[in-house]
């Protein structure tokens, strides 16, 4: 969790992670976000390169690492999956 409590998504934007997929990632997340009400609880983060050229697309959420990740529904459920986590473990609180 990012320290304004929001789950942090960082996705890679470089050349060659975009290419692969990472720019359609990026407006699907984004709508994805604001279909469910979830401003308030995930920060998207683009960088210019996270130098994982080789691997990539390259996304971050919360502090897993994701390689790999072409297809939008499954960046998507990782989201939701870190979210629920976040749930269950404020839950035990």
């Amino acid at each position: 969790m990012a320290e304004n409590n929001k789950l942090k998504v960082e996705l890679c934007m470089g050349s060659s992670c975009f290419a692969r997929g990472n720019s359609g990632i990026l407006s699907d997340l984004e709508g994805f976000i604001s279909e469910n009400g979830l401003e308030d609880r995930v920060e998207l983060e683009g960088h210019l390169c996270l130098g994982k050229c080789n691997s990539g697309p390259h996304i971050t959420i919360g502090d897993k690492e994701f390689s790999g990740i072409s297809d939008s529904s499954c960046a998507i459920d990782l989201v939701r999956k870190a979210l629920e986590e976040i749930d269950a473990e404020s839950n035990l609180h």
